[in-house]
């Protein structure tokens, strides 16, 4: 089974907002227990959606600086942009049906 990919830095996020479409990014951190629920969630999204959504995680705490710009107070966060522009956010632990109530409306 195959797993959401991290985006390492701004720049990368900025690229893949940038290019438009569905993205999803599961914002998360290693010592998150939350945040260790919520990844195999976002694992299967990105392989159920591969066709039709880019779906990441992005290691805050190596990425302080675009939490703040994103106004993250809580993580788990998995935000959804369509077009370059956020959309929606789920905040914590969810079931799966919640992601993709969410993905399907922008899809």
């Amino acid at each position: 089974m195959g797993t959401a990919n991290f985006i390492e830095d701004e720049a990368g996020f900025d690229t893949l907002l940038a290019e438009g479409g569905l993205l999803i990014v599961d914002f998360t951190a290693t010592w998150c227990g939350p945040c260790k629920v919520v990844g195999p969630l976002v694992d299967r999204l990105a392989v159920d959606y591969k066709d039709d959504a880019k779906v990441y995680k992005m290691d805050l705490d190596s990425n302080k600086p675009l939490a703040k710009k994103l106004e993250i107070k809580s993580i788990p966060a998995v935000m959804f942009f369509q077009n370059g522009e956020l959309k929606e956010t789920i905040i914590g632990v969810k079931p799966y049906e919640d992601f993709l109530t969410t993905i399907k409306k922008y899809l």
